[in-house]
């Protein structure tokens, strides 16, 4: 059952009634002449070979109130493209594909590498950025939603949901960030905002007071989701992680940018479950592993901006600080679990929060050592002043491909 309770500094916009999504599609209809609407779907092409994108794609299809879908397709030879333009032919609306390994974007990408100004990893955070950019090359959308391309409980509702605040012309929110239920299958999934996440902040919170940063991050009921919308305004001058770090990264530009009666958060689904990553505790580069050193190094990089100091001593007393809040929470979630039925393993949970702890600490280290890191891509609003007919470039790469 839903509640209306507001907590922390961001309003969230719940799911009271479930309302009829025709009348929702309906209004979105109507926001559209005012502020049109663009879907970003940044994916990998194994994710074309899944169950998940297919299904994405039969239901977007449906969708009435779209101007523009731009796909961000990563990690595909020529032939691989081809399929995927067979693929994402289905979509009425109007469609792009950025062939991210396509010998057009790697020239752009290798003249922003010659000046400094590319994306420096490859992964989400690349491939969004260059979506970001096209959406502003095309001109097609004043807001724009962006979900991930493994949902396998995905329906329309949760782009109508997602999209609505930044839609409503009679909203002044700048951004929205979607949140959901994380059980599928009689567990409990989102191991690291539940273990990492929330018990980080709560430490941090009790070493360093309730500042600002650290309140607004904790207000959010699902920091990590792959989801979530904005106006395009906000796209010029975001900079965010090219790693595991973006949705933090992305929440922390936002805070960075607006005040936070222009953020809110909104339930976009009852039942949500997509690909989940192993923890990988033997190898620090990959899965749930690689995933909580970046979303540390990003809290710790912002904090360090807000003008706190971190030391090694600093370091041990945060970890020693979130193993105790941690386990704490295991025990809670025990419990809130048995009592609705599901099943949830203290073992392995007790595991994913001795290697989040250690990592908390490997991120401290890293941190420290690596004083003149810039891991953030540059906003497009620098791009564009050093290379003034960048967004021409990019519009005319992706359509000369999408032509072809």
């Amino acid at each position: 059952m839903a509640d209306f309770y507001q907590n922390g500094i961001v309003t969230t916009l719940h799911n009271l009634v479930d309302r009829p999504l025709e009348d929702m599609e309906k209004e979105l209809m109507s926001f559209s002449r005012l502020r049109p609407m663009s879907l970003v779907l940044p994916s990998l092409y194994s994710e074309l070979e899944g169950p998940a994108l297919d299904n994405i794609i039969k239901e977007v299809a449906q969708v009435p109130y779209l101007n523009e879908i731009v796909i961000g397709l990563d990690r595909a030879d020529e032939k691989q493209y081809e399929h995927a333009k067979h693929f994402f032919s289905r979509l009425p609306q109007h469609h792009r594909i950025l062939w991210n390994d396509g010998p057009r974007l790697q020239k752009i990408d290798a003249m922003l590498q010659e000046k400094g100004l590319a994306p420096t990893e490859l992964g989400k955070g690349r491939n969004v950025w260059y979506c970001y950019g096209y959406v502003l090359a095309s001109g097609r959308a004043e807001s724009v939603a962006l979900h991930d391309c493994d949902i396998v409980t995905y329906d329309r509702s949760l782009l109508a949901r997602l999209v609505y605040p930044v839609a409503n012309p009679g909203f002044n929110y700048v951004f929205a960030k979607g949140y959901y239920t994380r059980i599928a299958d009689q567990k409990m999934n989102g191991r690291v905002s539940r273990l990492l996440v929330t018990p980080l902040l709560r430490a941090l919170k009790k070493i360093y007071g309730g500042l600002d940063f650290l309140e607004y991050l904790d207000s959010f009921r699902y920091p990590l989701s792959g989801e979530f919308s904005m106006r395009t305004d906000a796209l010029n001058d975001i900079r965010i992680p090219s790693d595991w770090g973006l949705e933090i990264g992305v929440l922390s530009e936002m805070k960075r940018n607006y005040s936070t009666n222009r953020i809110c958060q909104v339930d976009i689904a009852d039942v949500y479950d997509h690909k989940h990553q192993p923890l990988s505790q033997e190898d620090a580069n990959a899965g749930l592993s690689k995933m909580s050193m970046d979303i540390c190094k990003a809290i710790f990089r912002k904090l360090a901006t807000q003008g706190e100091v971190f030391s090694n001593e600093t370091f041990r007393t945060i970890k020693a600080t979130y193993f105790r809040i941690a386990l704490d929470f295991i025990e809670t979630y025990y419990n809130d679990a048995r009592m609705n039925g599901l099943n949830l393993d203290r073992h392995a949970e007790e595991r994913a929060v001795e290697m989040f702890a250690e990592n908390i600490m490997n991120a401290g280290e890293y941190f420290l050592a690596n004083p003149m890191e810039t891991p953030f891509i540059p906003s497009w609003n620098r791009v564009i002043s050093a290379v003034p007919d960048i967004l021409d470039r990019l519009y005319e790469a992706v359509e000369e491909d999408n032509a072809g």
